[in-house]
């Protein structure tokens, strides 16, 4: 019994891989087939970013294990006093924004009182007024006219 060679695999475009073959002693030549690469046969690519990052376990007593680490306990510290320190920013900015509220709400009753007191002024000065007009009859005017033109 002859063996046959065992086919060759190689990663093609888009999750497929194309399967090549050794020419039989026959002199026939097989055409590459292709196959879907996942067991799903779905025949989507994986993103490198997605790939199994399990299949070589760092050691936890290796250096790249603890520089990983380090960088990573350094980026969360950080990060961490970012989110305080907005925080604090943020109370800040509310308690600038209550006492500034404050304030105006103080100048609006100010205001409001101020102008209460001049609209009584103004209504008081417009009634002494219209008291101290008298109406003018037409007969004074006429006559009054014809007196000054003799």
């Amino acid at each position: 019994m002859s063996k046959l060679p065992q086919p060759a695999t190689t990663p093609g475009v888009n999750g497929i891989s194309v399967i090549h073959t050794q020419a039989h002693a026959s002199g026939l030549q097989q055409v590459p087939q292709l196959v879907p690469a996942g067991p799903g046969g779905g025949g989507k690519a994986v993103p490198p970013s997605k790939q199994s990052k399990k299949s070589s376990p760092m050691d936890r007593n290796s250096d790249e294990y603890r520089q990983r680490r380090e960088r990573n306990n350094m980026a969360v510290k950080k990060s961490r006093l970012k989110s305080k320190q907005k925080a604090q920013d943020t109370l800040q900015r509310v308690n600038q924004l209550k006492e500034e509220n404050e304030r105006l709400e103080a100048k609006i009753k100010l205001l409001t009182k101020e102008l209460s007191v001049l609209k009584d002024l103004f209504l008081e000065h417009a009634h002494n007024l219209a008291d101290n007009v008298q109406p003018i009859s037409t007969e004074t005017t006429t006559t009054n006219s014809d007196n000054t033109g003799q």
